[in-house]
């Protein structure tokens, strides 16, 4: 365990400053940031809150929620987040969370299947907390989590090693154009974690795979990919869902960015792809190329501040430098974007 600990550590940016000093602060969002977060979308229950979305809570927000308590150095409320994540989600025989919890609803897990990002999410969060806090437990459960991973979603299918959004419902087995994938469900950084937790290739090539499709998917006059893409034949937008470059996908830069990929022509596509004629990053109509929704929070436009930062330098405007939360996702990805400029480059601050 403890050799494990040291590759952890070694393995990802993210925590190789706690793990150089047991005094280490977070590496990159202040306590005012996470008080702000926290007295928003934390629950007393140590649920994370989506408030954009009935209030419901998901595995997803329960991993990002774990990750920013671990990047704002806060074990208590990582601890928090925890407990509901492992007594309410982790309900599955298969060693994955239940995704979708819903307060007004009994039971409260109203759809058991899983989804595979807020695994990776919660799997990699616990990895880097054991590893700077020295909680073997920590990484007990994470090393368990990503064998089921490894076990149920990772798939061999068409010559690529893909990541199945949920165990039910994606396959060519569940549909007659499965797979089907999502291209922002792969978190790259917390793959090569995964790696050390529950040995394989497979995760080499899931991420080598992923970068792939991705530079592959450029649907319509944006080139963008979709955020439903099935794999049956060559990539294409999927039968069922809306044909969009849409919230989903919006993620993907700063995933790049945050795992130190350095692609800058597919960072520099996606960026100007997602970004509206006055600026603006937006929701995409692949068909006609035409923005579907504009999106004006700071949380949304630090995607492509970061972008911008890792391809070309330029500095973060104020707005982005400075932290209001707004909604749920987007002020998520305005700390993670926060964080990891911060850490890798300050000289864009």
């Amino acid at each position: 365990m403890k050799r494990l600990l040291k590759l952890i550590c070694a393995a990802s940016f993210a925590v190789a400053a706690a793990c150089q000093s047991a005094q280490a602060q977070g590496p990159g969002i202040n306590p005012q940031a996470w008080g702000a977060y926290k007295a928003k979308f934390l629950d007393a229950s140590g649920r994370i809150v989506d408030d954009a979305n009935a209030n419901i809570s998901h595995s997803e927000g329960q991993g990002y929620g774990l990750l920013l308590a671990y990047l704002a150095d806060s074990p208590a409320d990582f601890e928090q987040i925890w407990y509901f994540t492992r007594t309410e989600l982790l309900l599955r025989d298969d060693g994955l969370a239940a995704w979708k919890w819903d307060p007004a609803v009994t039971p409260h897990v109203t759809d058991i299947n899983n989804a595979s990002d807020g695994d990776l999410l919660i799997a990699y969060a616990l990895a880097l907390a054991g590893s700077a806090w020295n909680r073997s437990d920590y990484i007990e459960a994470a090393a368990k989590m990503a064998q089921a991973l490894l076990s149920h979603v990772v798939v061999s299918s068409g010559g690529h090693t893909l990541l199945l959004p949920g165990v039910s419902g994606f396959d060519s087995s569940d549909r007659k154009d499965g797979p089907i994938v999502n291209p922002s469900y792969w978190v790259y950084e917390a793959i090569p974690i995964m790696a050390l937790l529950a040995p394989s290739n497979a995760w080499q090539k899931l991420s080598d795979d992923g970068l792939s499709l991705l530079r592959s998917m450029q649907f319509g006059p944006r080139k963008l990919p979709a955020d439903w893409v099935s794999l049956d034949h060559m990539p294409e937008p999927a039968k069922g869902f809306d044909a969009e470059f849409g919230y989903n996908s919006l993620r993907i830069p700063l995933y790049l960015v945050r795992a130190g990929v350095s692609d800058k022509a597919l960072l520099s596509r996606l960026r100007q792809g997602m970004t509206a004629e006055d600026g603006t990053p937006a929701t995409i109509n692949l068909a006609s190329g035409k923005p579907k929704t504009l999106l004006s929070d700071p949380g949304y436009r630090i995607v492509n501040d970061v972008v911008a930062c890792v391809t070309d330098g330029t500095k973060l405007p104020e707005s982005s430098q400075q932290f209001e939360p707004s909604l749920y996702y987007p002020s998520t990805l305005h700390l993670l974007g926060l964080a990891f400029v911060g850490e890798k480059h300050p000289e864009c601050l």
